[in-house]
C-alpha cells in the first residue's frame, strides 16, 4: 500500500480507539504530575497555576482568563486575589478606563511558571529517556499528523 493511499474505514476507527484509550489517561497522568509540582513544590493550587499560565499566555483581565478557561469570573477572581496575596500576580488599573483591570505576571510569578515547566519537562524526558530512536520519530510523526488534523477543528 502506497503512502498515499486513504485509510480505510478499519484502520480509522482502530485510530479512534487508539486516541480514545491512550490520550485521556496520558493527560491525566501528565496533569497529575503537574498537579503535584504545583502544590507540593510551590505551593499554588491547579486552578492558580492555570491562571498563571493564561495571563502569561496573553489572557490580560479576569474576563479573558474565565473565558479561556470556561469558568466563572469568581472563579478567576478568587484565584487572583491568592495570587496577588502571594506576589504572583498584579493587578495594573487603566489610566484611561478605571473599569479596566489588567493582569501581569511578578518576576516571582514568571520564576514559578518556568520553575514548574521545568521540573515537568525534566519528569517527562525521564519518562521517555527509554524511548528507541525509531519509536522517537514514530511518536513525533503521529502527533504533528493528529495536530493537523485536529487543528482548524
Amino acid at each position: 500500500m502506497s503512502p498515499t493511499s486513504p485509510a480505510s474505514d478499519e484502520m480509522i476507527q482502530q485510530a479512534i480507539e487508539r486516541i480514545w484509550e491512550t490520550l485521556p489517561s496520558t493527560w491525566h497522568t501528565v496533569r497529575g504530575q503537574v498537579r503535584r509540582t504545583a502544590v507540593e513544590e510551590f505551593g499554588v493550587t491547579l486552578e492558580q497555576f492555570h491562571v498563571l499560565r493564561h495571563v502569561r499566555g496573553g489572557s490580560a483581565t479576569v474576563s479573558e482568563v474565565a473565558e479561556a478557561k470556561q469558568i466563572s469570573r469568581s472563579a478567576v477572581s478568587q484565584a487572583v486575589d491568592v495570587l496577588v496575596e502571594k506576589g504572583l500576580l498584579t493587578r495594573v488599573q487603566s489610566r484611561t478606563d478605571r473599569r479596566y483591570v489588567a493582569l501581569a505576571l511578578t518576576p516571582s510569578g514568571d520564576a514559578l511558571l518556568n520553575a514548574v515547566f521545568a521540573r515537568n519537562r525534566a519528569w517527562m524526558q525521564a519518562q521517555m529517556a527509554g524511548l528507541a530512536a525509531d519509536d522517537a520519530e514514530a511518536l513525533l510523526h503521529g502527533l504533528a499528523v493528529l495536530q493537523g488534523l485536529f487543528k482548524n477543528a
